[in-house]
């Protein structure tokens, strides 16, 4: 669905004056050709207008023009698609050879830079003492001859013999089944929803039902609703809307606000709720809005020695947002058959309701059935990619992706075959109309930029995963160990720093507002005018400008508008985790076979390290806000798989050498700050989500925690 053309219905007391309009440029919708030829005014209403609707006539709209400020967001987008060409030519080359012979490409070795603390007369001295060093109970014999295979999944990390040797009393079922099985969990296991059908309505949102899009604590509260929708006025519809909009909507831009404000909305209330995809797209946006709203305002789940937990709002079996979520979930399969926009963003929204509340199962099977419905939708409907609602469509099918591929990367799920329309598809520009709150949330936040980035990262991450396993395999094939000395050691180490520097080239080519330094990776800036609106609660305003994460979980947790906090914080964190995945192989080397360990594995052995430290999710206000934040399971076991990684530099003396020696001087306590930063994530959601509650099990054994921790 494109954009109404009506300055939507929603804009309250943060709406631009006429001069923010001048400035904005042409983003404001059109008449129609029919209308524009009679020379006679347009209601613009989508998909037909007044005029043609009485004609009884086809309605066409004109393609959208970008605007200055669109088109820099494509050629920001063609910066960044630029890299894919360097990576695909790499990869290229390493699958023409095959995994059984070698490389035939040029070594272009970047050494990484000595630290200061490396003594380069010893440039072997990792390898020539590392058999003194390395504790026989903690890395047997037999397990050094011990071949990797390369995973981009962070649970197959615990099938590493050496950390198998960490956890002999753990049971840990998911080396044999599969990721599957523990991490979306069976429905047995204790942690499934009470998403029964007959669920009462809510009687209050007992907290703020805050304009999430001001961040405000402002002391409106949603009424009481009756027991059912009939009694559900206006103004809630529009409050739930709103904070939809402003948080999940920004998060994931799926859903056309002005159409949804001004056409569903409206429908809805003049006709009531049928079995329909629009009815069904309703009630989910104000499941979602429940949650957004509880999710940033509502009590704790629960208080751990004085710290309030990042799950707020509902409980366990009653989350937020259950009423509405159930009434939708009763048309929800009606339309499965459907191939409209409408069908996909239902099954989008009700995999992220899943998602807030740690129902993995539903996510999947949701987030499938959405991918499944969009590769009807453009089989079947092709000409969508021409008209109005193109970029809409384009918005839709990325998101699909970026879920499907995080599916598929971390647990090994079958993919739908999504991927085979990316080129027919291509990028989202944000072209054309949208309303007037959008363009304040993006001029504060940038989320345009932000999910334009996270398409590039997401296409990066395929690549680098397709190149890692052809290269580490070839490698092995070569060698009885990975980077042993017989096989051709260098291509597979420059291979895994090219495809790091790529990684670096992504965060160089983004605009300046949303770059970031390693070593102030909690601090971040915002549009100036992020709280230039009446709503805000003046008393308090924060530095102009610059806001910082804190590895402070006591203090309260700032509520910062259009989850500016979380685009950022989920951004960076992904940026790291690719960047740890990148360089795992060499913790796997120095674990498993330390004889062979040079100076080029130690300092990827560091990289590694420095990559799991201190990720910008598990900060406040970010991991205070919990039922906001997408796919926790994925967040969860890489967590761990730090954690795990972080406990064996203590426990190793050849790992514990190199953190000594290369990792710098700030390691101990940034890894310090992490551990407590991690555990705490973990602990917070054990009692609610199987795949934490899994983590901690592993967790309790490798640091000694009880439950109580």
């Amino acid at each position: 669905m494109e954009s109404d053309s009506h300055v939507s219905a929603s804009a309250g007391p943060g709406t631009p004056t006429s001069n923010h309009r001048k400035e904005r440029g042409a983003i404001a919708a059109q008449a129609c050709e029919n209308c524009r030829a009679r020379k006679q005014k347009c209601s613009e209403a989508r998909p037909r207008c007044d005029g043609c609707v009485r004609a009884d006539i086809e309605c066409k709209y004109r393609e959208p023009q970008p605007t200055k400020k669109d088109k820099t967001l494509v050629e920001i987008l063609e910066r960044l698609k630029s890299l894919e060409g360097g990576i695909k030519v790499l990869g290229g080359k390493v699958d023409g050879l095959g995994i059984n012979t070698g490389f035939s490409y040029q070594h272009h070795d970047q050494q990484l830079s000595a630290p200061p603390t490396y003594d380069p007369s010893r440039s072997n001295s990792w390898a020539s003492s590392s058999a003194n060093l390395t504790t026989p109970s903690v890395v047997p014999p037999a397990l050094r001859d011990s071949h990797y295979i390369y995973a981009s999944a962070a649970f197959k990390m615990l099938s590493w013999p050496c950390v198998r040797q960490m956890l002999p009393a753990i049971d840990i079922p998911v080396l044999e089944k599969g990721g599957a099985a523990v991490i979306l969990g069976p429905t047995s296991s204790g942690f499934g929803l009470s998403l029964d059908t007959a669920g009462s309505a809510p009687t209050n949102l007992t907290h703020s039902s805050i304009d999430l899009h001001l961040g405000s604590t402002g002391d409106h509260h949603m009424r009481g609703f009756a027991g059912s929708l009939g009694n559900l006025d206006w103004d809630s519809m529009m409050r739930l809307s709103k904070a939809y909009f402003d948080s999940f909507n920004f998060l994931f831009p799926i859903v056309d606000r002005q159409y949804f404000v001004s056409s569903i909305l409206p429908m809805v209330l003049r006709h009531g709720y049928d079995h329909g995809a629009t009815s069904t797209l309703a009630l989910l946006i104000f499941a979602l809005g429940e949650v957004a709203i509880a999710g940033a305002q509502g009590t704790p789940l629960q208080t751990h020695k004085g710290r309030s937990s990042g799950i707020r709002g509902g409980s366990a079996g009653q989350p937020p947002g259950v009423y509405f979520f159930n009434q939708a979930r009763q048309s929800m399969g009606l339309g499965i058959a459907d191939s409209s926009l409408e069908n996909v963003q239902v099954f989008t929204l009700a995999a992220l309701y899943y998602g807030t509340h740690c129902q993995h199962t539903g996510f999947w099977r949701m987030s499938i059935y959405a991918s499944i419905a969009c590769q009807a939708l453009l089989i079947s409907k092709p000409e969508l990619l021409r008209g109005p609602v193109s970029d809409l469509v384009r918005r839709v099918f990325w998101h699909c992706s970026i879920m499907e591929t995080l599916l598929h990367l971390e647990l090994d799920l079958p993919t739908t075959g999504l991927e085979k329309f990316e080129d027919l598809v291509g990028l989202p520009d944000f072209s054309g109309p949208y309303s007037e709150e959008d363009y304040i949330g993006n001029q504060s936040s940038h989320y345009q930029e932000h999910f334009a980035s996270q398409i590039v990262l997401r296409r990066l991450s395929v690549e680098f995963n397709k190149t890692l396993h052809n290269v580490l395999a070839s490698e092995v094939s070569i060698a009885p160990h990975l980077f042993g000395p017989e096989s051709s050691r260098g291509h597979a180490v420059s291979t895994i720093k090219q495809l790091s520097m790529q990684l670096e080239q992504w965060r160089g080519m983004m605009p300046p507002h949303l770059r970031w330094q390693d070593d102030e990776r909690e601090v971040f800036h915002l549009g100036d005018n992020l709280y230039d609106t009446s709503g805000y609660p003046h008393s308090v305003p924060p530095p102009l400008g610059t806001f910082s994460f804190t590895t402070n979980l006591d203090i309260p947790p700032v509520n910062y508008p259009f989850a500016a906090d979380i685009q950022i914080a989920i951004l960076r964190s992904r940026y790291y985790y690719v960047k740890y995945i990148l360089y795992r192989p060499f913790l796997f080397k120095a674990l498993h076979h330390p004889d062979e360990v040079r100076q080029e594995d130690a300092e990827g052995v560091v990289e590694c390290l420095h990559a799991g430290l201190k990720w910008p999710i598990t900060m406040s206000p970010t991991s205070r806000h919990k039922r906001l934040i997408p796919c926790l399971f994925f967040w969860s076991q890489n967590l761990l798989s730090i954690l795990v990684a972080l406990r064996l530099t203590e426990q190793v003396p050849l790992l514990a050498r190199i953190r000594a020696n290369l990792a710098g001087p700030r390691f101990s306590e940034d890894a310090q700050e992490t551990v407590a930063l991690y555990i705490d994530w973990i602990r917070d959601l054990k009692d609610v989500d199987s795949t934490a509650m899994w983590c901690w099990t592993v967790l309790r054994e490798i640091y000694t925690l009880d439950d109580e921790a």
